[in-house]
């Protein structure tokens, strides 16, 4: 049994049919939907986006650091991101093409969506993980076999933040970059473990394309 899946997903914005582009929001550890509707949805003020929400079990998606050896977060982490990819499936169920759906997250969701993104590669309309990098410890390698064929990414994070170091977001960088991501990461100043007004005009920048062009 996955308990993620356990809690409803949340949804606001545009109705699904007649939305430009869908983003999967995802909240990080200790949070709920509310917090990433609040700090990232709210601020972008976009009125043809849908959004869904999808709630982790005990508003955590997996117990320990993204840092520790993999096996130590399962079976949470497999759980996560099956909950994340029955979210996926569910919207292409609906007629939602990947170029018009965009993977964004805040902290421990940004991790789960960045590594969500490089098991599923493909063409995205968007991937963003804010705070956020790839999960396993320092030496993992990641199969870079797939192609995100030009997909817009955006992952960051703060130069002293305590949860998600910078070199992780920079290594995680250059592994969509090989994977053919149209990928920038940003580097901010101080520790603030934040959504930064500069993150959401490089969200907004990135979902304005999103479902243009086929």
């Amino acid at each position: 049994m996955n308990p993620h899946l356990d809690h409803p997903v949340g949804d606001l914005g545009a109705p699904l049919g007649v939305a430009r582009a869908v983003v999967v929001l995802v909240h990080g550890r200790g949070q709920t939907p509310d917090y990433v509707r609040e700090h990232i949805a709210d601020r972008l003020a976009l009125d043809d986006v849908a959004y869904r929400l999808p709630h982790a079990a005990d508003d955590s998606w997996y117990p320990l650091g993204f840092l520790v050896p993999v096996a130590q977060n399962e079976p949470a982490l497999s759980h996560a991101l099956d909950a994340v990819d029955t979210l996926v499936r569910a919207l292409a169920d609906r007629g939602v093409d990947r170029r018009r759906l965009a993977l964004v997250g805040f902290s421990q969701g940004g991790c789960l969506v960045a590594e969500y993104a490089v098991r599923h590669p493909g063409r995205y309309g968007a991937v963003v993980a804010c705070t956020g990098g790839l999960i396993g410890p320092p030496g993992t390698t990641w199969d870079e076999s797939g192609d995100f064929d030009g997909t817009p990414m955006l992952l960051t994070t703060a130069a002293d933040d305590e949860w998600v170091p910078a070199w992780r977001v920079v290594e995680s960088a250059a592994v969509m970059d090989r994977m053919g991501a149209a990928v920038r990461h940003r580097i901010f100043p101080g520790a603030d473990h934040a959504v930064r007004p500069e993150e959401i005009a490089d969200i907004a920048t990135l979902l304005a394309t999103v479902g243009t062009a086929v």
